[in-house]
């Protein structure tokens, strides 16, 4: 009955709300255009084996309350063959960019619900369990990285967008966790704040000022609303970045803070985005640290997300080696959440599921044909495999 209750609140919300769009905002993570979408919409191919990855979770007796696997959507995909890859494959997703501020609250009284409602009427629908990826962070309106704008303008900006969407995701049962904050810490520890103009990836809100402690307001004040409003929703601290030390020393740092002043942080989240000519999930020392901060996560009663896995290739087209490559970096991330699953929640969420041409990024190629990473992830799974592949 609360379910039912929950879609028949949204058919009210999409019905209020104005049908026109907005522009996203943002520089490092786009979502695909109409035209592929287009590409995306051939019929799929029937797969011999149906052991997908939601089956195998169940059929080999993972704990489906502890151990997640899913991927991002946007609410362009729905309703397309990307969407009926999507059902088949996972029962976990993340809200792309339909909930960021950029979005949802771009200028003062303005609200722009339509694409966040559509997806949570979708997991709804599809009894998916939903991580809101709706921060405060760098992907802000270009209203509010305006040089003209006042810390008092940004505050109050930043306080209705996180108090309305908390308070709107909340009663929803298929929203399992948000993002509060989102790369917050520069890879050289230091905060990250403002850049002239309007157009640059930059984070607007730290001009709200500093705490007595050194810490923006903006952090303290978006944990403080979320704890008042979302209360049903576990709240993760989101970063990006590789594994640069002294970066997330001061990720811990400002966690264990924040927490000794009484905020609730339920999980430490890592975006994941990979690249081939960058050493990561193929170099030991790299697997040993981030081994070493999901341990930190567990022992500190956190939960370890990795929020928006892709890895990105670079020859065109990707030759058989670089396709393994990526399986294998893929799936050494996923054997370290499957090493230490019994320890605490761990999630894997990859930052899209198709590749657009030319980029070659996801664990479909862009007719939607499952790629090696697919096929790897789901081997991986299928044995419970923890024996990392080094080629780095």
């Amino acid at each position: 009955m609360i379910r039912y209750l929950n879609i028949l609140i949204f058919f009210l919300f999409l019905s209020s709300c104005s049908e026109e769009e907005i522009v996203l905002d943002t520089v490092n993570e786009e979502e695909d255009t109409v035209e592929d979408i287009d590409e995306q919409t051939e019929d799929i191919d029937e797969e011999e084996d149906s052991d997908f990855i939601k089956d195998i979770l169940k059929a080999k007796g993972y704990d489906l309350d502890k151990f997640y696997v899913g991927a991002t959507l946007n609410t362009q995909q729905l309703n397309t063959n990307v969407e009926n890859a999507f059902l088949k494959e996972f029962s976990y997703s993340t809200v792309e960019n339909s909930a960021k501020q950029s979005i949802v609250h771009p200028e003062p009284d303005v609200w722009k619900w339509e694409r966040l409602d559509s997806y949570l009427l979708f997991a709804q629908r599809n009894n998916i369990s939903i991580r809101i990826h709706g921060p405060v962070g760098p992907q802000s309106s270009k209203w509010a990285k305006n040089d003209s704008r006042t810390p008092n303008e940004l505050l109050e900006n930043m306080t209705e967008y996180m108090t309305n969407l908390s308070q709107r995701i909340n009663p929803v049962n298929s929203v399992k966790w948000m993002d509060v904050v989102n790369e917050t810490i520069t890879t050289d520890g230091k905060w990250f704040g403002e850049r002239p103009g309007d157009d640059l990836w930059e984070n607007p809100w730290k001009q709200i000022g500093m705490n007595d402690d050194n810490v923006p307001i903006y952090i303290l004040k978006s944990f403080e609303i979320a704890n008042l409003y979302a209360k049903n929703v576990k709240l993760i601290f989101n970063q990006h970045g590789g594994m640069e030390e002294i970066m997330w020393e001061k990720v811990k740092e400002t966690i264990i803070y924040l927490r000794n002043k009484g905020y609730r942080i339920d999980g430490l989240g890592w975006q994941g985005h990979l690249k081939d000519n960058k050493k990561l999930s193929l170099s030991e020392d790299h697997l040993n640290y981030l081994s070493e901060l999901i341990d930190w996560a567990h022992e500190n009663n956190l939960e370890f997300h990795v929020t928006e896995i892709d890895y990105a290739l670079y020859d065109d087209p990707p030759s058989t080696t670089s396709l393994d490559r990526q399986a294998n970096g893929y799936s050494n991330i996923l054997k370290l959440l499957i090493n230490k699953m019994n320890n605490g929640v761990v999630t894997f969420n990859t930052w899209g599921m198709v590749d657009k041409t030319n980029q070659y990024k996801f664990i479909f190629d862009k007719n939607l044909n499952p790629k090696p990473a697919l096929i790897k992830l789901r081997e991986t799974l299928k044995n419970k495999s923890t024996d990392l592949v080094i080629l780095d």
